[in-house]
C-alpha cells in the first residue's frame, strides 16, 4: 500500500488559536480555510511511499532529530503566497529563516535520501522558506473580483514558539478535504 508522506512541525495550541482568529478576520474572502488540526510547517514532502519505506523514514527521522536541540521559530507576516505568483493561490504565514531550522531540514534530507530503499526520493530544489498555509484561494471566485477590490491580507506580527519535535505525517485526500495523520513523533534532544 502507498502512503502520501511528509515531515512537518506541528504548531502549539496557542499559536493555532491566534492564526484561527486571523482567519475569522478574512472570512469574506473566497478561500477554503485550513482546519485547526491541519496547521503545520512542512519540512519535507516525500511523496508516495510503500509501508517499508514509511517505517524506514520514521526510524531515520527519530535518529536525526535526536541530534538537534530545540530552537525557536519566529512567525512574522501573513500574506498571499507563493510570492510573485499571480493570481495568488493561498493565504499563508511566513517565518524568519533560521540556521537551526535549515540544519534540521538539511540533516533530515541527507539521511532520508541516502538510505537504502529511499535513495530514489526527491525533494524540492528551491530554497526553503518556512510557511504555514492558512487557506487556499478558490480561483474561479477570486478571478471574478475586480483587481482593485481584492482585499489586502498583508499583516506583520510576531509570534514565536519552540520546536520540540517533528512529525512524520500521512495526508489522505478525502471528500471533505485533506486529512492528516501523525505516524511518528520524534522529539529533539533534551538539553
Amino acid at each position: 500500500m502507498n502512503h502520501r508522506i511528509f515531515i512537518a512541525i506541528n504548531l502549539p495550541k496557542d499559536i493555532k488559536t491566534q492564526l484561527l482568529n486571523y482567519q475569522k478576520e478574512l472570512k469574506n474572502l473566497p478561500i477554503r480555510w485550513v482546519k485547526e488540526d491541519n496547521l503545520h510547517i512542512t519540512l519535507i514532502f516525500l511523496g508516495y511511499l510503500k509501508d517499508e519505506q514509511v517505517a524506514e523514514v520514521c526510524k531515520k527521522s527519530k535518529e536525526v532529530v535526536q541530534k538537534n536541540a530545540p530552537f525557536l521559530i519566529n512567525l512574522t507576516e501573513i500574506c498571499y503566497g507563493p510570492p510573485q505568483k499571480m493570481p495568488p493561490r493561498m493565504v499563508w504565514v511566513t517565518g524568519e529563516k533560521s540556521q537551526e531550522l535549515a540544519n534540521l531540514k538539511d540533516n533530515l534530507e541527507k539521511e532520508l535520501l541516502g538510505g537504502p530503499g529511499l535513495n530514489n526520493l526527491k525533494t524540492e530544489a528551491r530554497a526553503f522558506s518556512p510557511h504555514i498555509t492558512l487557506g487556499r484561494i478558490r480561483q474561479w471566485e477570486w478571478l471574478r473580483i475586480d483587481p482593485e477590490e481584492r482585499p489586502q491580507v498583508e499583516k506583520e506580527f510576531s509570534l514565536s514558539f519552540e520546536v520540540q519535535s517533528i512529525e512524520v505525517m500521512e495526508s489522505q485526500l478525502k471528500r471533505g478535504g485533506v486529512e492528516y495523520t501523525i505516524l511518528e513523533s520524534a522529539r529533539l534532544k533534551e538539553e
